[in-house]
């Protein structure tokens, strides 16, 4: 997803207009601060940027979203958040009412008269989905509702004028949203639960400018008081509504939440700390380090090279070593997404060329490359292996996933690669330069180094495998959206639970710099993946979703793939459900630090 470039905002520590930044709590013990850690950090806090896990826990804390997923139920559940009820949806699948609830304000912000925060209201909703069409804004959310809201794509066209209303998208009175779609959509309240579907205020919009991109300015249960490369810090939001939490209502399970403390937080309202911090650490031993040498962060995932260490056993329970279990609470899941990587099909060294023959050369060189790929060995060299391997780009983790799916992509054969490239007519000397993308980390450099030496064996000169490496991952993410790179390392993480979110990634009107990272372009894809976009779940969408699925795999878009074992801990004084894998950082409105009033 594209990504604005932010200049000096993000380079030195941004103090937000309107707020300070609160001192920290070391000497207040009265005060609630929570610590969490991601591996990464955004560049941009604007909703209609918010494409990566790093700006979606930001987005979704500083914003409201129509809809939330039930904090503790699994399956995900949907469940009303700004929305008062469940849409009502007509017949034929076509219109949506969703009614607001009442009273909900905006932070106080100098965007606003008098620096007060004013009642948000359905014609807001209205213009921030309207941004995502805006071209100016560069979105890297608008394919959720691509061809989608009826009257939509002219308004684009038209000049994405907001004086203009459009057919599919208006605000019936001050609390009533009516959607109108072109064609049946059942995942669209799912859509209303992403970073992208955060409601704005065109006030801040427009008093910032770009500017917005780092000046947060929602409804949501944090209000960001500053923001770095480092970290973003939160205080509560006075001004968000006072709903109790209902453990029975957001999917408490004795039996999967014992022994978490999630009973303490009965009858409170959210959020339950004074102060949010969110630390980048990019490496993960710093990031094990700060979490363990005492209370500088309360969360973190579990680095590889300590999985050994800490665990007293893997499968089939896994369980920590007393002297860990004393300390952290933990849990593991099987991530909902998967690591992928993918081919740039724009680029006519590797991907399509106008050339027929080229073309057929192309992809022969491509399957030689998944030939070529060694996934038992980057799963026990840098996923402990813990990680479920699988072929194609239908994760494990959805209902659609084929279990009994040959695994013949996943073969690590070079005899078999070599033989590929030598009867499309390939030579040493013929084969192109291939850049791999990455961050500038350790990690990243040894995934390459990996890489190049599997390519080696199908007979690739070393000197035509280069580490292409970047400062940050938003540096990597602009290049990758725009098609500046032949082989891209890329994870997804499912925004809804539906394999439709990840057999998107290979849609051709995706492409970059949308979703689809490896510009895929196949009519016959296209029109399976249009056609079964309006089906409700049946056999025959789960039967479609495998064709396309083995399509992606014939054509050798994408060497695929592995969900993750992901084993989180955190400390004894914090209680949380810090499940991740659908719409990332939901649930840190609900953290509670225990011992603090």
């Amino acid at each position: 997803m594209f990504r604005l470039t932010l200049s000096a905002f993000v380079i030195v520590t941004l103090t937000l207009t309107g707020c300070s930044e609160a001192p920290s709590n070391h000497g207040d013990p009265s005060q609630k601060v929570y610590r969490h850690s991601l591996n990464g950090s955004p560049t941009s806090l604007d909703p209609v940027q918010s494409a990566t896990v790093y700006s979606n826990h930001v987005v979704i804390n500083a914003y409201d979203t129509l809809y939330a997923y039930q904090y503790l139920a699994r399956p995900y559940q949907i469940k009303p958040n700004l929305a008062a009820a469940m849409p009502e949806v007509s017949p034929d699948g076509l219109t949506y009412v969703i009614r607001i609830k009442p009273g909900v304000e905006f932070i106080d912000d100098p965007s606003f008269p008098d620096g007060k925060g004013r009642e948000l209201v359905a014609a807001d909703f209205v213009y921030s989905i309207k941004r995502h069409f805006d071209p100016k804004n560069r979105s890297q959310g608008a394919w959720l509702w691509h061809n989608r809201i009826v009257g939509m794509e002219a308004w684009k066209q038209a000049g994405s004028d907001y004086s203009e209303e459009v057919e599919g998208l208006q605000a019936l009175d001050k609390y009533t949203i009516q959607i109108k779609l072109n064609e049946p959509y059942p995942q669209l309240p799912h859509t209303l639960a992403q970073g992208f579907a955060a409601i704005v205020p065109k006030e801040a919009v427009d008093h910032y400018g770009r500017e917005f991109s780092v000046r947060p300015v929602g409804s949501g249960p944090f209000r960001v008081v500053s923001f770095d490369t480092a970290k973003v810090v939160f205080e509560k939001n006075p001004k968000y509504r006072e709903e109790p939490i209902s453990l029975a209502d957001e999917g408490f399970d004795p039996a999967l939440h014992a022994g978490l403390g999630l009973e303490k937080t009965e009858g409170k309202i959210p959020p339950l700390v004074d102060r949010l911090e969110i630390h980048f650490i990019k490496e993960s031993s710093a990031r094990w380090n700060s979490f363990t040498k005492g209370n500088e962060i309360q969360f973190s995932g579990v680095p590889k090279e300590q999985v050994d260490r800490i665990l007293r056993q893997k499968r089939p329970d896994m369980q920590l070593k007393p002297e860990y279990a004393d300390r952290y609470n933990m849990i593991n899941l099987i991530e909902s997404g998967f690591v992928h990587t993918d081919f740039n099909m724009r680029d006519p060294e590797i991907g399509y060329n106008e050339d027929p023959e080229r073309n057929e050369m192309n992809r022969a060189l491509r399957c030689a490359m998944r030939y070529a790929y060694d996934w038992n060995d980057r799963n026990r060299t840098m996923y402990n292996d813990i990680g479920v391997i699988f072929p194609g780009i239908i994760p494990p983790v959805t209902p659609e996933y084929d279990t009994g799916m040959s695994r013949s992509s996943l073969e690590h054969n070079p005899d078999k690669g070599r033989q590929l490239l030598e009867e499309a007519g390939w030579t040493p000397e013929a084969l192109p330069v291939i850049d791999y993308g990455g961050v500038a980390s350790v990690q990243q450099r040894q995934f390459f180094e990996q890489f190049r030496g599997w390519m080696s064996k199908i007979g690739f000169p070393r000197d035509k495998i280069v580490y292409k490496s970047f400062a940050t991952f938003g540096d990597y993410n602009r290049a990758v959206k725009q098609a500046a790179i032949k082989v891209i390392g890329m994870g997804w993480g499912l925004d809804y639970p539906d394999a439709q979110n990840t057999l998107q990634l290979f849609y051709g009107p995706h492409g970059s710099p949308g979703s689809n990272n490896s510009n895929y372009d196949n009519p016959d894809y296209n029109k399976l993946y249009e056609q079964t976009a309006v089906m409700q779940p049946s056999e025959e969408r789960t039967r479609l979703y495998r064709k396309m699925n083995q399509m992606v795999i014939d054509d050798c878009v994408t060497i695929s793939g592995i969900s993750r074992d992901q084993i989180m801990l955190w400390h004894k004084d914090v209680i949380t459900y810090p499940d991740q894998q659908m719409v990332g950082g939901f649930h840190l409105k609900y953290v509670d630090v225990i011992g603090k009033n």
